[in-house]
């Protein structure tokens, strides 16, 4: 390592990933809930995050090219800062809906706005984070430096919906007023105000790192672009359009895995209050246990079976999108809890097979002068699938509840047709 002590300064940046992740899918994971108990139509909570995913894209470079004027150091406490403002105002304008001040347009309007800051502020933390890890490592160790910085998202994921349910509240004293489903995002906030003094107090004031690209909006399930590692890794960049012949198939396939996966994904809570018809409340746990399977899915192939089979991106496409549409159909037609959570699970099991592939394989399409901008697609790929893939699924869900589902598996269906005759050149290349 570069750097003296590094462990310890590694340790506290994975855990600023991982607190963020944590926090923001502990949130995702009961506004299905909140929604259905505030009384405000599904498509606004799918339109909260559809806001924050888009600020998310555009100020995510901005705050990557900005660290390194200002520095690192600056940009996680900007980044934390902004994720704890932004969950402590979700957290009052929630409690505020659910006591009554509020009404249910009201509540949600004010909770886009504070989710707001989230996307404009909290996207300049991961950025920074991964240039300090690529900047105090040797080029030997920033890959499997970064690759475990990016499993920060994944644990996140399924802590996240593990203990959601456990923090909702009732009043703080007698008679107060009620915190309810607001208690995840307060608590999400608490725990961002000790990580932001922890990195005042731990994180030294380093200028000069590296510069890492900026990360995909984090999604609820987990999954990591791995564009950040490729950047990372990279000396310079040559610029590489989106219609580049080399790279043209393996954008279309990271465009439908990501909006399949944003619309599923977004539309599993109301599956499951509607599916095991129970109420908001008694559906928290069910929903946390579904979204925890399909997060330890994705982990488990991209720790332990990639790795294991050594498969090559067109292989990992393929395999993925075939599972992923099963796992959709599954999904959209159960009708109990163990149903739903196998369907969920096989999805995020083909989408851990699919993302690696659509990112590897658009990296090894170009050489290395090409690595940087490649890696800038990729992230804007991933992260462009959650600007209109939640509002999509839930929009369709408010149609038909299993036509999210069965219209990503169609698509799904389609992309494993088209990737398996777009790809087959990049596979006879790397066979001779």
């Amino acid at each position: 390592m570069k750097a003296r002590g590094f462990d310890g300064i590694f340790a506290l940046l994975f855990t600023v990933m991982l607190a963020i992740a944590a926090g923001n899918t502990a949130l995702q994971s009961v506004l299905p809930a909140l929604g259905r108990s505030l009384g405000a139509a599904d498509s606004a909570v799918a339109a909260v995050f559809s806001v924050s995913a888009l600020l998310w894209v555009i100020a995510a470079p901005f705050w990557a090219n900005r660290s390194d004027r200002h520095g690192r150091r600056a940009m996680v406490l900007l980044g934390v800062a902004g994720f704890t403002v932004s969950l402590g105002l979700c957290g009052i304008f929630l409690a505020l809906g659910i006591n009554g001040v509020l009404g249910p347009a009201a509540t949600f309007a004010a909770f886009i706005a504070g989710r707001m800051i989230y996307g404009i502020f909290g996207s300049a933390a991961p950025p920074a984070v991964q240039a300090l890890v690529a900047g105090r490592t040797s080029r030997e160790e920033r890959t499997k430096a970064l690759t475990l910085l990016a499993s920060a998202f994944g644990l996140g994921t399924i802590l996240g919906p593990a203990i959601a349910p456990y923090l909702v509240m009732g009043s703080l004293w007698e008679g107060g007023p009620r915190i309810g489903l607001a208690g995840p995002a307060f608590a999400a906030s608490a725990i961002g105000v000790a990580i932001w003094i922890a990195v005042v107090r731990l994180l030294p004031r380093a200028e000069n790192e590296w510069h890492g690209a900026a990360v995909a909006y984090p999604s609820i399930g987990g999954q990591g672009s791995g564009a950040s590692v490729t950047a990372a890794v990279s000396d310079a960049s040559q610029p590489v359009g989106y219609f580049d012949p080399r790279i043209r198939a393996w954008i279309v396939c990271g465009l439908v895995i990501g909006h399949a996966q944003a619309m599923t994904g977004q539309a599993i809570g109301f599956l499951i209050i509607d599916r095991l018809r129970v109420s908001p409340l008694e559906a928290l746990q069910p929903t946390g246990l579904v979204l925890m399977m399909g997060a330890l899915s994705s982990l488990l192939v991209q720790w332990g079976l990639i790795p294991l089979f050594d498969l090559k991106p067109r292989a990992l496409m393929l395999i993925g999108v075939a599972l992923g549409a099963l796992g959709c159909i599954a999904t959209g037609s159960a009708l109990s809890l163990y149903g739903i959570a196998l369907g969920y699970a096989l999805t995020s099991l083909g989408m851990g097979f699919a993302r690696p592939g659509f990112t590897a394989g658009a990296s090894l399409a170009v050489g290395q002068e090409a690595q940087g901008s490649v890696a800038g697609k990729v992230t804007s790929v991933n992260g462009a699938a959650f600007v209109l893939g939640p509002s999509i699924g839930v929009g369709l869900y408010e149609l038909w509840r299993p036509l999210p589902y069965l219209t990503a598996a169609g698509w799904l269906a389609c992309l494993f047709v088209y990737a398996f005759l777009a790809t087959r050149r990049e596979a006879g290349a790397a066979a001779s």
